[in-house]
């Protein structure tokens, strides 16, 4: 993993502060692999502000669904440094970052800054009742049914699959071999925006034959029209089809629930905005991570307690996660401790 930058001071509007960040790399356990490809390791960029006295850290994964790339996440946080000596805040991060994976950085280290600055957990700073551990899905990756049943059988105990699909029409052989494989777990599918408008109603009968009760994603966020014009036997989330508030207002007719995740929002701020107008206007809500340590997972936490799925298995996906990392008993995940975030 590589060391932290050299610090530099920066001053905000109440006090000097210093920023660090750097890339790691975090092997995972065997290898991650959806309709777009597969990794064996994730590339993370960790976040630091520092005031002397305390520090809050962020972590966010780049996405190369939408460009992004650990070089350029890192590049776009250190842009910020004078804007920082200048007084930005996470008001103001806001207004001068899109969503996205840099901006997440720096919002959940500010969020972790002021916890401590405060001596208030971050659950109390936004407002929010004290969170309590939840069941996490578990991730099945995308490989051959025989492969898929493996993997599924060996998990089965877990009371959340979510099974990863997009791969044409093998799909129906493999959702049906996942739930031989593991006849009691409540499965979850993500198709990664893999399937067609031509297989998506073989898909959708397959997956309701089998009992799943929740499909992310099936069409190409660019192409979801087909959605409003199909019966749906299982409710069908939006992933990539959905990022902020704004992004909201078109999915209605196409999506019954949406997956917040910080590295699309751009941080917990715009995530638990997103999450209050999305109940508002009747989704259901889906907490989503990438594959990453406990300190991406840790902010997620305070919206996972209005969520319908959880699914925050990033942690345990790796080899290995951070030593503070998130405790998780099975697919039981608690609150983050002080030492970890927030």
């Amino acid at each position: 993993m590589s060391s932290f930058s050299h610090e530099r001071p920066i001053v905000t509007r109440t006090r000097s502060t210093v920023l660090n960040a750097a890339i790691e790399a975090w092997p995972i356990a065997g290898s991650f692999t959806i309709s777009r490809g597969s990794k064996t390791q994730a590339d993370v960029v960790v976040v630091e502000l520092q005031d002397g006295a305390h520090r809050g850290r962020g972590e966010c994964t780049p996405y190369p669904r939408y460009g992004e790339t650990a070089a350029g996440v890192l590049a776009a946080i250190e842009a910020l440094r004078q804007p920082l000596l200048e007084g930005l805040d996470r008001s103001g991060l806001q207004r001068l970052l899109p969503g996205g994976a840099a901006r997440n950085g720096l919002d959940c280290a500010f969020w972790d800054l002021e916890a401590k600055q405060s001596g208030r957990p971050a659950y109390v700073v936004a407002g929010l009742p004290a969170p309590g551990p939840v069941n996490t899905a578990y991730t099945i990756s995308l490989g051959t049914a025989d492969a898929m049943a493996q993997a599924a059988r060996a998990a089965a105990a877990r009371p959340l699959l979510k099974i990863k699909l997009g791969s044409g029409d093998e799909d129906p052989a493999r959702i049906r071999a996942v739930r031989k494989a593991a006849p009691t777990a409540e499965l979850i599918v993500d198709a990664n925006e893999g399937w067609t408008a031509a297989n998506l109603a073989t898909n959708l009968a397959a997956c309701a034959e089998v009992g799943v009760t929740l499909i992310e994603q099936p069409l190409p966020a660019a192409d979801d029209a087909a959605l409003a014009a199909i019966a749906h036997p299982i409710p069908i989330c939006a992933d990539e089809s959905v990022h902020d508030r704004a992004t909201l207002a078109g999915l209605k007719a196409k999506y019954e629930a949406v997956n917040i995740k910080l590295d699309k929002t751009g941080g917990l701020t715009e995530a638990l905005a997103l999450a209050e107008e999305a109940n508002r206007l009747g989704f259901e809500i889906m907490v989503g991570s990438m594959v990453a340590t406990s300190l991406a997972v840790a902010p997620a936490m305070l919206l996972a307690q209005r969520a319908r799925v959880v699914d925050l298995d990033g942690p345990l996906l790796l080899a290995k996660d951070r030593p503070d990392g998130l405790r998780v008993e099975g697919s039981r995940m608690y609150p983050p401790e002080p030492a970890l975030w927030g």
